[in-house]
């Protein structure tokens, strides 16, 4: 069976499919019932991994810490004896250079953080907690038994799986498969993504404008954005309006790439031939989401790639891109579970004017008042087409399709930009 033969399989056992009226939580669902995550790996060492997906979960070798020790700087002893009123100091274990000998009763040594706990003792007490003369120790204040004591595989045992298949490795994970003594690990590969603008109207920079032109802003957005996603990038510049240009990029796309984004095209202009070639060279999913900015959004597939068609607009391409790429790349990439986007309650501090029927996600600044409680703003004009408005915002004020005007100083929803991508 083809992609496109089990595209046309799958959407065709959905009762409310509606490729012109997608709601924004449907086409979500529609999307993710298609995707199909790279199965390609590789092997890494450790200083290249970070934000890379594991193709196959660590286990640990060992029991880490690999054997009792302190949790603090003190005095080692034995249970038996922490009601003694004071206990002859024989000697010191470092963290690293433990102790050798024998601890018996009435007996201690003083130890460092990290060190061996002797096999005579069983409880460690903080030096602050004790007083010191020559060679005896009293304790100030009697610990409980087996206090300040890190066991052997309290952190983790042997053989447990520390790090599942679809983590996407941070630095602090880097730290812990070291701490194993694991220098590489298996990821998957690079998923990669292949994106162009289209429209007589767009010129790269460097070029002058003639009448009617428009510098092409959209791949740098996009670019921009990808680079947070750890992806192959493949910036294939900019189409003309012409069907045969279009039908050659796509298909060098479709060769080349996992993904497939484009801007413009999408919408219903005479000059917009996007939907004729998709249904000749693949399959499309929906064309139009009930949302604003971002209405018309194609979702589809060009051969085995997956092909996202996102508005000309350049608000409207990063409100699509974050709302509805950005998880999928995830997942595509290998990444299981896909985080949520962060969703935050804040008093919106002016009246919101909205139509009800369709989710709008609204530029915002989001700011603690004096009190500390979280309040937000929109950022002014919400046109489309008003990228400067998405420079000065640091949230999307969410407004799912139930809610028309609001009044100033309710409670709304906010999807915080910063660290998502």
């Amino acid at each position: 069976m083809t992609a496109t033969q089990s595209l046309n399989q799958l959407i065709s056992c959905q009762d409310d499919y509606d490729p012109n009226s997608m709601p924004v939580q449907q086409a979500r669902k529609f999307i993710q019932r298609f995707l199909n995550p790279v199965s390609d790996t590789e092997t890494l060492p450790l200083t290249a991994a970070v934000g890379r997906v594991l193709a196959k979960s660590v286990i640990s070798p060992l029991n880490v810490p690999s054997h009792d020790n302190s949790a603090m700087d003190g005095f080692a002893l034995h249970s038996q004896d922490i009601n003694s009123p004071a206990l002859n100091i024989i000697g010191t274990a470092y963290a690293g250079k433990p102790f050798i000998g024998t601890v018996n009763a009435g007996e201690c040594i003083r130890i460092m953080t990290g060190a061996l706990i002797p096999q005579d003792t069983d409880t460690v007490i903080m030096q602050e907690r004790t007083e010191v003369s020559g060679n005896r120790m009293t304790m100030l204040e009697p610990p409980k038994p087996q206090a300040n004591v890190r066991y052997a595989g309290e952190d983790l045992k042997k053989g447990q799986v520390v790090l599942e298949t679809g983590r996407q490795l941070r630095p602090a994970d880097i730290g812990l498969i070291a701490s194993l003594g694991i220098g590489e690990v298996s990821v998957y590969r690079k998923l990669k993504v292949a994106f162009f603008s289209t429209g007589d109207e767009l010129v790269s920079i460097g070029q002058p404008l003639g009448a009617g032109q428009i510098y092409d802003s959209n791949r740098y957005t996009l670019h921009g954005m990808l680079l947070g996603l750890n992806v192959d990038i493949i910036d294939m510049g900019v189409v003309r309006d012409d069907p045969a240009a279009l039908e050659q990029a796509l298909i060098e796309a479709a060769t080349q790439a996992d993904v497939i984004l484009t801007s413009g095209g999408v919408s219903v202009g005479e000059a917009d031939f996007m939907k004729q070639l998709l249904e000749k060279l693949g399959q499309v999913v929906f064309w139009k989401i009930a949302m604003k900015p971002g209405r018309p959004l194609a979702y589809g597939k060009v051969g085995s790639a997956h092909y996202f068609g996102l508005p000309g607009n350049p608000v409207s391409v990063m409100v699509t891109f974050y709302q509805f790429v950005r998880d999928a790349l995830l997942y595509l990439a290998g990444q299981n579970p896909v985080p949520a986007l962060p969703l935050l309650n804040a008093t919106c501090t002016e009246p919101i004017r909205k139509l009800a029927g369709r989710t709008e996600f609204q530029r915002g600044i989001l700011f603690a008042d004096a009190a500390g409680n979280w309040q937000v703003r929109p950022t002014g004009n919400q046109g489309s087409g008003i990228l400067r408005s998405m420079s000065e915002a640091n949230c999307f004020i969410v407004l799912n399709d139930a809610i028309g005007n609001l009044p100033a100083g309710v409670e709304v929803q906010v999807q915080v930009m910063e660290g998502l991508l």
